[in-house]
C-alpha cells in the first residue's frame, strides 16, 4: 500500500512538473521584443474581437492621472477587429512590425518609433505583420467618456490586401505616395519593389507624391493623359498598368476606347493596334462586354463638313490660311485632316472637346519632334478653355513618363505661345 501511494505521489509530481515545463516553454515561445512586459493573454472579453493571440500588460496604476497606458503584443498575423473609440486613442510602436488602417484609407506599415494618432469615432484596425511579432503602447485618450465599439473582423482577404499594399513603405515611401499609388492599383504588389527597391523608392516618392501635388488636374484626367502619352511612346507595359488604373478610378470603357481611337490620328494604327488588343484583353478580364457603344456622330457624306466646322471652331482663321497656303498636290492632306482627324475622330462623343484637345497636347509632347503641332494645339486648348496653368499641370504630370528633354521642349512651346 505504501509503495502504491509513493507511485501516485510521483505521478502527480511528474504531472505538475510537466505542466510547469509546458507553461514555461509556451512563455519562452513569446520573444522578448521590447523592454516592456508582455503581460498575459487577453481575457475572453477582448480576445473574441481578435484574430490570433495577443497579450496585454497594463503599465499605469494611478487612476488619478487619467491616462491609462498598456503594452499590447501581437503574434504574427494577429489583428483586432474593425473598431472605434469615442474618445480616440494613441499608439506608440515599441517593437516588431505591424499595420494600422483607417476605414477607406490604405494600410500604414508601423515600425518602432512610429506614432499613430487615432481621432474619436474613426473606424480602424491594427495588428502584426504576417511575418513578425508586434508590440505597441496603447494610450487611452479622454478616458472619462471613451468607449470602444467593436465591429466585424478583418478577414484573411482584407488583411492580405492591406499588408501587401502597404508593404511598399518598407522602401521608405511617403504616406502620400502610398495612398496615391493605392488609389490607382489597390492591393497591387510591385515586383520591381523587390528587384529594384532603390529605384522604386526614388520614383514613387517623386511621381506619386511630389509631382502629383502640383497643379489642378483631377485623378481621372491625369490617368487618361498618361494613357495617351504611353500610346504615343509605344510603351505598352506601362499603358496596361494605366488601363487598369483607369478602370479603378471610374474611367469608363467608352472613355478608354476614345483615348485609343483618337490616338490613331496622331500616332498611327501600326502602333495603336497592339494597344487595342491589350485593352480588349483587360476589358474582357474585367467582365466588360465588347464592343462598347458606338460614339460616331458623322456619316461618309458629312464627315468633311462637320470636321472642318470643328476645326474652325477650335482654331479659327488659321484653318482657312492652311487651306490657302497648301500646295495643290498636297491639298488632299488638309482635307484628310478635316474629314478624318476631326470628322471621324474629334467629333465623336464619349469625351468632350476640352478633354480631347488636352489629350492631343499630351500625345504630341510625348512623341517629340512635333513642336510645330504642339504650338498649334496650345492655341486650340486655350480656345476651348484649357488655360496655361492646366497645360503646365498636364506637362508636369507627364514628366515622370516622358523625361526631361521632351518636357523642356513642351515648356518652351508653352512659353512662346503664352508668354508669362
Amino acid at each position: 500500500m505504501k509503495s502504491l501511494v509513493t507511485i501516485m505521489v510521483a505521478v502527480i509530481l511528474l504531472f505538475i512538473q510537466n505542466n510547469q515545463l509546458n507553461a514555461q516553454n509556451m512563455k519562452e515561445e513569446i520573444p522578448e521584443i521590447s523592454n516592456y512586459p508582455v503581460g498575459d493573454k487577453l481575457p475572453e472579453m477582448y480576445s473574441k474581437y481578435f484574430i490570433g493571440q495577443a497579450y496585454l500588460a497594463p503599465l499605469t496604476k494611478n487612476k488619478d492621472l487619467n491616462c491609462p497606458i498598456s503594452n499590447v503584443t501581437f503574434e504574427p498575423s494577429c489583428r483586432n477587429n474593425w473598431h472605434s473609440h469615442t474618445g480616440g486613442q494613441i499608439l506608440v510602436v515599441v517593437a516588431g512590425k505591424g499595420y494600422y488602417q483607417a476605414k477607406g484609407e490604405p494600410a500604414r506599415l508601423l515600425l518602432p518609433g512610429d506614432v499613430v494618432e487615432i481621432p474619436a469615432n474613426v473606424i480602424h484596425w491594427h495588428g502584426a505583420a504576417p511575418d513578425s511579432w508586434f508590440s505597441h503602447l496603447a494610450i487611452e485618450t479622454n478616458p472619462q467618456y471613451n468607449q470602444n465599439t467593436w465591429l466585424e473582423a478583418v478577414d484573411d482577404e482584407q488583411y492580405k490586401k492591406a499588408t501587401a499594399a502597404s508593404s511598399s513603405k518598407e522602401i521608405n515611401l511617403t504616406n502620400a505616395a502610398i495612398k496615391n499609388h493605392e488609389e490607382l492599383w489597390p492591393g497591387y504588389e510591385s515586383k520591381a519593389a523587390k528587384t529594384d527597391p532603390e529605384l522604386i523608392e526614388i520614383f514613387d516618392n517623386w511621381a506619386f507624391d511630389e509631382v502629383i501635388s502640383y497643379g489642378n488636374i483631377d485623378t481621372k484626367t491625369r490617368v487618361m493623359m498618361i494613357m495617351g502619352s504611353t500610346i504615343a511612346q509605344g510603351a505598352l507595359t506601362e499603358y496596361k498598368m494605366f488601363v487598369n488604373a483607369a478602370l479603378n478610378v471610374d474611367v469608363t470603357p467608352v472613355e478608354i476606347k476614345e483615348v485609343l481611337y483618337q490616338s490613331v490620328a496622331y500616332v498611327g494604327v501600326a502602333k495603336v493596334i497592339d494597344f487595342i488588343n491589350a485593352t480588349n484583353e483587360i476589358l474582357k478580364e474585367r467582365g466588360i462586354e465588347l464592343p462598347v457603344k458606338r460614339q460616331s456622330t458623322t456619316t461618309p457624306e458629312n464627315r468633311l463638313e462637320k470636321g472642318l466646322a470643328l476645326q474652325k471652331e477650335i482654331f479659327g482663321d488659321m484653318i482657312d490660311k492652311m487651306y490657302e497656303q497648301s500646295l495643290k498636290n498636297q491639298l488632299h492632306i488638309q482635307k484628310y485632316l478635316s474629314a478624318n482627324c476631326f470628322g471621324d475622330y474629334q467629333t465623336r462623343t464619349g469625351l468632350d472637346t476640352k478633354t480631347r484637345e488636352l489629350l492631343t497636347f499630351s500625345m504630341l509632347i510625348s512623341m517629340g519632334g512635333t513642336e510645330s503641332q504642339v504650338k498649334g494645339h496650345i492655341l486650340g486648348n486655350v480656345k476651348v478653355g484649357n488655360d496655361k496653368e492646366t497645360l503646365l499641370s498636364v506637362t508636369t504630370q507627364l514628366l515622370p513618363y516622358i523625361g526631361y528633354p521632351r518636357t523642356l521642349n513642351a515648356l518652351k512651346c508653352l512659353n512662346e505661345v503664352i508668354p508669362e
